[in-house]
């Protein structure tokens, strides 16, 4: 089955990536107190689930330094190159990490990320969080700095608020260069972006929101609703989260239910379609922790859910009390 969805692109850049790409997070190893969120996955697991990404339609990798002091950008180079992958076969997404650092450390550190992730190109190097002691105006001079040595191909941001993406963007476009993406939190349980501006801004201004989070950890899978008993095995963080929110969505689990027997897709895959058949422009990152879970995301660019299905699923959705 082919896909139903073109390429979309990274803001305005000349960047073409699928609806659907592939999160890296958990492949940080347990490092950095990744721990509390993933269990580690061990290299030859990762490398298959890369391969398997790859393979069902995905053409991007997001990853970042701060998952797992870069064992995550070494992980997705291993599996890029077990796969006999090149350059060009595609594209990378990373993040520098402000906390307790100043801009200027964005030019000194990127040869780190750059080694890392060698032999593969930044297609986007982004602010991680809103978290440096400089401002918004010197990361993004910073930034200029290295995309002018073409050291990276394009500059987002991650978790940045309507107010700091807009300053992001201004000074950026000083520059000439276009803020292309905002990497915030965004699934059917978690639709801040829709009520405060941000994604109207986004929209209006060319910039791609990559929403994180698409699953909920997990949550939106609805193999926790199943059998609530697999929440015991979760690593701690994971847990707490499932514990606390499990019960507040069980309505909607039996509405995703639902339409998953009208089209004979996972709840995971109905989660993830929403997202990108609802919004046209932005694009989403679930992660894997086993080859058949990429294989399954990647599957979700394969239908597309219905406009009374999105509109059934936005009612029921919009009024939980999620976060």
């Amino acid at each position: 089955m082919s896909s139903q969805f073109a390429q979309r692109s990274l803001g305005k850049s000349s960047i073409k990536i699928t609806p659907i790409g592939l999160g890296a997070w958990q492949f940080s190893e347990g490092k950095n107190f990744n721990n509390l969120i993933w269990k580690s996955i061990d290299s030859e697991t990762t490398n298959k689930i890369i391969s398997q990404a790859v393979k069902a339609g995905i053409n991007w990798i997001d990853t970042a330094e701060y998952y797992g002091k870069g064992a995550s950008e070494r992980g997705v180079s291993r599996g890029l190159q077990a796969a006999n992958l090149g350059d060009n076969d595609v594209k990378i997404a990373t993040k520098w990490w402000p906390l307790l650092r100043f801009a200027k450390n964005i030019p000194r550190s990127i040869s780190k990320r750059i080694k890392a992730l060698s032999p593969y190109s930044i297609d986007l190097y982004q602010i991680h969080q809103p978290f440096s002691f400089s401002s918004v105006e010197k990361q993004m001079q910073n930034m200029v700095k290295i995309a002018n040595l073409n050291l990276i191909k394009s500059i987002g941001v991650s978790n940045f608020t309507l107010e700091n993406m807009i300053k992001a963007y201004e000074e950026l476009e000083k520059n000439d260069y276009p803020l292309v993406s905002n990497q915030v939190s965004y699934s059917i349980l978690d639709r801040r972006i829709e009520k405060n501006g941000l994604l109207e801004k986004a929209n209006e201004l060319g910039i791609t929101i990559i929403a994180y989070s698409p699953l909920q950890l997990g949550l939106l899978s609805g193999k926790y609703h199943s059998d609530p008993s697999l929440i015991n095995n979760l690593p701690m963080g994971r847990r707490r989260f499932m514990k606390e929110r499990i019960s507040k969505t069980t309505e909607l689990m039996n509405l995703l239910d639902q339409i998953s027997d009208e089209t004979n897709m996972s709840v995971s895959q109905i989660s993830l379609n929403w997202i990108i058949s609802k919004n046209e422009k932005m694009v989403t990152i679930p992660g894997a922790t086993k080859p058949h879970h990429a294989k399954e995301s990647a599957e979700t660019m394969n239908f597309k859910l219905r406009k009374e299905q999105i509109d059934t699923i936005n009612e029921l959705s919009q009024n939980i009390k999620f976060l």
